[in-house]
């Protein structure tokens, strides 16, 4: 494709940092000036200028060049910037179209999540939730789903912090079984809240990680009990394990 308003220059540079970040060995002068059909003065003085600012190294010994760390300071900055409430928009509005029920993402914070979106589906569902509003981790898919994936130390200063209050009859309020629940959440992959923050709601979440494979967020689903039944929370499991990890994806986390 014929390229419109470009400084040669520039371009010429992008095209051989494209070319020897493709080689794990690294490429010389020589390979570089025959695969793009250019002369090797020009490849050696772009290669100069772009080994001053580290996009490129040269190896002292062989001579060849690779991809320079300086692009690891501009990926970390680019990644670092990415802000999961966007990043997750198109997942979101997938599971709300699937599924008709109420989708939330929330991030956590001291001991709580808080909710950063919420979409609010085709059908009619009462909730107390709203963006902005903080919920326990405790006895919300969500909390779950993240707590079960910070160290157990950090669980148990929270819970010693917070408690397990009861929000219904329903909730999990000892330590030992909670810290069993989040065991088996980490296990499958997806945590369940079946009304246990809310009379007559369920919900099902997965944890949201980010490009350091760090749980940054969960993602869920909510609907009554008249709806989010046992058999249709089956199908739901691997629905919000992959909604997670597309999230994830976005966010720079590698499998």
């Amino acid at each position: 494709m014929e390229r419109e308003n470009v400084v040669k220059s520039v371009a010429r540079a992008l095209d051989i940092i494209g070319l020897v970040s493709s080689s794990k060995t690294g490429l010389g002068v020589t390979e570089i000036a025959n695969k793009m059909d250019i002369n090797k003065s020009s490849v050696f003085r772009t290669l100069a200028t772009l080994v001053q600012y580290g996009y490129i190294e040269q190896n002292e010994e062989t001579g060849r060049y690779r991809i320079g760390y300086a692009f690891l300071n501009v990926s970390s900055k680019l990644l670092d910037s990415l802000d999961v409430r966007a990043e997750a928009q198109p997942v979101l509005r997938q599971l709300e179209a699937e599924t008709n029920e109420v989708v939330h993402l929330v991030v956590y914070d001291r001991g709580e999540v808080v909710y950063i979106e919420k979409l609010d589906g085709n059908e009619a569902l009462r909730m107390h939730s709203k963006v902005g509003k903080r919920a326990p981790v405790h006895c919300t898919s969500v909390g779950k789903a993240i707590l079960a994936y910070l160290p157990v130390p950090e669980v148990v200063d929270i819970i010693n912090r917070k408690g397990l209050p009861v929000h219904t009859e329903h909730t999990i309020t000892t330590k030992e079984a909670f810290l069993e629940e989040l065991s088996v959440v980490k296990k499958n992959g997806y945590a369940l809240d079946l009304e246990e923050n809310e009379p007559g709601i369920r919900c099902i979440a997965a944890p949201v990680f980010d490009h350091n494979g760090t749980v940054a967020a969960a993602v869920s689903i909510s609907g009554p009990t008249l709806r989010m039944t046992d058999e249709r929370l089956v199908p739901l499991q691997q629905r919000m394990i992959k909604a997670g990890k597309e999230i994830s994806e976005r966010l720079g986390w590698k499998r």
